[in-house]
């Protein structure tokens, strides 16, 4: 029994703890495993995600191209059928001989031109939200796969 300055009790049996290094590490080790393990996983998800927008982001810029291509030919086949009708219009009135003519030949060339106008909007429209669809698919799927992802997770 040793007696504590100023103490009047006595402690009876106390163990005097070694402190082992080997052990220490190995506590340490244990601690520091399941948090690599994570970060290993975490950057792999990150890799992988990154790798999946790099694609869809690929995917996205050849298809707005190739939609901006398509696009881009039916505005000029518009206008190109356009300028045709213009300049048939142009000698059909060379060769007026009357105002009444004129008259019927420019009013039969309008009706056409805004029938043709509003048949070349519809086909335009029609284009142009296929392109938009298109384009924005790559970017849509990816962002439905990492939602599901995500739920999975």
């Amino acid at each position: 029994m040793s007696k504590l300055p100023g103490k009047t009790e006595t402690i009876e049996n106390v163990e005097s703890s070694t402190f082992d290094p080997s052990k220490a590490v190995e506590q340490v080790r244990a601690a520091a495993e399941p948090s690599v393990e994570q970060s290993k996983e975490v950057l792999s998800k990150l890799s992988s995600g990154a790798e999946t927008t790099q694609k869809a982001l690929e995917s996205t810029l050849e298809m707005a191209k190739t939609t901006s291509n398509e696009v881009s030919l039916q505005a000029i086949a518009a206008l190109r059928a356009n300028a045709d009708a213009y300049f048939t219009h142009l000698e059909a009135l060379a060769t007026v001989k009357s105002l009444s003519e004129f008259v019927e030949l420019q009013t039969a060339f309008l009706r056409k031109q805004m029938e043709k106008s509003v048949e070349q909007a519809k086909d335009f429209q029609a284009v142009t939200m296929e392109a938009a669809e298109d384009v924005s698919k790559p970017i849509k799927d990816a962002f439905e796969k990492a939602l599901k992802e995500r739920k999975a997770a």
